[in-house]
């Protein structure tokens, strides 16, 4: 068994906003076929953001021997998630994501949760896996307990599961590891990138901006140092053990690269962590 490696093409977003449909031909030639989508408008776009219907993107698809694996959908709610399963449906995925989330204290948390158990039911209904996303800030504690943690105890794994951010576990003072062997095979896909080695900001972000910081989506901004980040294979990250960790495990099938930031164009930066990628054992392209 390998991991396959994935793209989230949030890495490309310069240049799928100008060309999607080009981008996805760039992206297939630099050797990623196994495509995650980011659609943050999901209420006016039902689909996973490229703008066309699902036989255009089929077509797209099988001219690049390309496939889209999973999405992330925002917003996905009572109001959209019947459009957007059929959408997906049709282009052959069966995976959404959740991709992003703040929290203000406890209560606000376990309403979210409530959110997600009721929404990745809904989804499981349609034959749909549902996985929540992580940031840092999930790795904030309120009454105690880390909102990771409180995500995992209060879902159904039938309806609820997770795409596990390693960088972002890391950057929550977190051993990435640690915390995959604790959740198990409630870890479905795995998003990877890279610490860098010369960037001044501390490993652990609560260092930045504090323990009980109400982490807003403005604050996450204003904390994100684009220095932190490097392409794969290029950085501090222990990502063999990570891939080994993973394989251990057996519930996750893909390890996607998100490169939320880079110092080169976008193409030549994912084309880059393709080559880290080739450094590691246990992961397959094809």
């Amino acid at each position: 068994m390998a991991l396959k490696v994935g793209i989230q093409l949030y890495s490309v977003r310069d240049l799928m906003n100008a060309d999607p449909l080009g981008t996805i031909g760039q992206v297939a030639e630099a050797g990623y076929k196994y495509l995650e989508a980011a659609n943050h408008k999901a209420l006016e776009d039902d689909g996973v953001g490229f703008g066309v219907g699902p036989e255009e993107l089929n077509d797209i698809m099988a001219r690049t021997g390309s496939k889209v694996i999973s999405a992330h959908i925002f917003p996905f709610n009572e109001d959209n998630y019947k459009k957007v399963i059929s959408y997906n449906q049709k282009i052959g995925n069966h995976t959404v994501v959740y991709p992003m989330e703040v929290f203000k204290d406890y209560d606000d948390t376990m309403r979210k949760i409530e959110v997600y158990e009721r929404m990745g039911k809904m989804a499981a209904e349609e034959g749909m896996q549902f996985l929540y996303h992580n940031h840092y800030q999930e790795l904030q504690e309120f009454n105690g307990e880390k909102v990771l943690d409180m995500i995992i105890k209060n879902t159904d794994p039938a309806h609820v599961n997770l795409e596990l951010d390693t960088f972002w576990v890391l950057r929550g003072g977190v051993d990435p590891v640690a915390l995959m062997k604790s959740y198990g095979t409630r870890i479905k896909m795995l998003h990877q990138k890279d610490f860098a080695k010369d960037t001044k900001t501390p490993v652990n972000m609560f260092d930045v901006v504090g323990k009980d910081t109400y982490i807003t989506r403005e604050v996450f901004n204003q904390y994100k140092c684009n220095d932190d980040f490097v392409e794969i294979g290029y950085g501090s990250m222990d990502i063999q053990k990570i891939i080994d960790t993973a394989l251990e495990i057996g519930s996750i099938e893909y390890i996607i690269l998100e490169q939320d930031a880079t110092k080169l164009n976008q193409i030549d930066s994912v084309k880059r962590s393709m080559e880290g990628f080739h450094k590691f054992e246990g992961i397959v392209w094809e």
